[in-house]
């Protein structure tokens, strides 16, 4: 049952991602979708979890700071990458294809960082689909509704954050991270057929999940996403991502 499910978010995520592969020349109003959904899942799905399942340990306050915490991290990790393209451009003088290569280098490093992150979510994602069915059938199938109503959006997300990084013309790059994000949650539920993860650990890695998610939408997709762009319709975009994301939590939660 629980593979069968597993199975389930993998064709949703990847439906997801094809989606926004046929309008990659839309790509700025995919960029305003996933803008959207990325800090939905953040507020209304990740943070509500890690407070929920950490409460019996830790106050809400904590885990709000644990959030800041992975926002900041991923500050420091997002600007360790730009600083180490600057420093390599730095090596070759003045020539402006050096420059431009570093330049797509980091864009690209950018796009790993952002899409290996969805990635580990989704595997996480797999993980509580695994965990909740060791509780109960009935606490399994509830979780794995609302992972299943938010994985479609995984795929678009995936796809226009490797897609904002340079790999425009890579479909076989996109293809990749896309399949990679599509099995995680297989790979997840399939993982906790050996291990448990205990709800006090589980809580912080949701908090740090929603501090990354918050990075990733605030400070890289919405600016994109407007950036040279008609901002009322990459606006409407973003409100309706966020909008779509919070009914399908809701009606799951």
């Amino acid at each position: 049952m629980v593979i069968a499910i597993a199975i389930a978010t993998f064709v949703s995520t990847l439906l997801g991602g094809l989606f926004a592969l046929k309008l990659k020349d839309k790509l700025h109003l995919v960029l305003g979708f996933s803008a959207g959904a990325v800090v939905a899942v953040a507020f209304f799905d990740l943070l509500p979890e890690s407070v929920n399942l950490g409460s019996k340990f830790y106050s809400a306050n904590t885990m709000l700071a644990v959030a800041a915490v992975g926002f900041m991290a991923y500050l420091i990790l997002d600007r360790v990458i730009f600083l180490h393209a600057h420093a390599h451009s730095g090596h070759e003088g003045h020539e402006c294809d050096h420059d431009t290569e570093s330049a797509e280098t980091k864009k690209m490093h950018r796009g790993v960082l952002g899409a290996g992150s969805l990635c580990l979510h989704s595997f996480l994602d797999g993980v509580a689909i695994g965990l909740a069915f060791q509780v109960s059938a009935a606490v399994g199938a509830i979780v794995a509704i609302a992972v299943l109503t938010h994985d479609f959006s995984d795929g678009i997300n995936t796809v226009g954050i490797v897609l904002r990084h340079g790999n425009r013309g890579e479909h076989k790059t996109v293809m990749r991270w896309l399949f990679a994000d599509a099995l995680s949650p297989v790979l997840g539920a399939g993982s906790t057929l050996f291990f448990t993860v205990p709800e006090r650990g589980l809580s912080i890695i949701l908090a740090l999940f929603a501090g990354f998610f918050l990075y990733i939408g605030a400070s890289d997709l919405i600016p994109e996403s407007h950036h040279a762009h008609p901002k009322l319709m990459t606006t409407m975009m973003t409100l309706l991502g966020a909008g779509i994301l919070y009914a399908a939590i809701t009606i799951a939660g």
